[in-house]
């Protein structure tokens, strides 16, 4: 039974135990740096995703090497 099996009831205990431990005043708070959290990760592992990707290489072409060589 791991952490994904926590279903509704789990839930809801959960947010009860945390607003009698932080109060309905500080659970905004902690909600809004929970978000900011996640999402900084998520864009973090976005980031790493894609520098696993190679970039396409560029293929000069002799038209490319001449405008190189006149400038």
């Amino acid at each position: 039974m791991g952490i994904a099996n926590i279903g509704i009831p789990g839930l809801i205990i959960i947010l009860v135990v945390t607003l009698i431990i932080f109060g309905p005043k500080k659970l905004p708070e902690i909600g809004s740096a929970f978000g900011q959290t996640l999402s900084e990760f998520k864009k973090s592992a976005n980031t790493l995703m894609n520098d696993d990707e190679p970039e396409p290489k560029k293929i000069e072409t002799p038209a490319d090497e001449q405008k190189d060589s006149s400038s």
